[in-house]
């Protein structure tokens, strides 16, 4: 099946790329979600437009993203959330709590979707996450997180 993405896909690829996946894939996961879209002539023409455009910012985004890299990696972060005594959490710590601690860290606003954790935060401790503010720049964040 030959769809184009409307969203980035980590491991398939950016918004406006044409890709080819199975079927079922295709069909059950990326086009009820809104990830994607069925691939046309036409729909080839607007990504055609889309790639150009995309060719101009990504020079300008890469200097900028380059620059949120430093700044992220800098950036001493504590996620706050309620724990029991042995440090185990109430749930869990999501990456949109993640986006919020470095906003209020006073780092720069991350999108939630960017940030990509290897497993799931259950207990207090130092994390690592990912985020992907470019294609070709990866930012390590380091943080903490603590007991409310």
């Amino acid at each position: 099946m030959k769809l184009i993405l409307t969203h980035e896909v980590t491991g398939l690829g950016a918004a406006g790329d044409v890709v080819e996946v199975k079927d079922g894939y295709g069909r059950n996961f990326l086009l009820p979600r809104g990830l994607a879209t069925p691939w046309t002539k036409g729909g080839q023409k607007q990504v055609d437009a889309l790639t150009k455009g995309r060719e101009v910012r990504s020079i300008k985004d890469l200097d900028t993203a380059k620059g949120i890299k430093g700044q992220l990696e800098a950036t001493a972060v504590k996620v706050e959330a309620r724990a029991g005594q042995s440090g185990r959490l109430f749930g869990a710590v999501s990456n949109g709590d993640i986006a919020d601690a470095v906003k209020a860290a006073g780092g720069p606003e991350l999108d939630k979707r960017k940030i990509e954790v290897k497993q799931a935060i259950k207990t207090t401790g130092s994390y690592e996450a990912t985020v992907r503010l470019h294609p070709e720049v990866l930012a390590t964040l380091k943080f903490d997180v603590v007991s409310a």
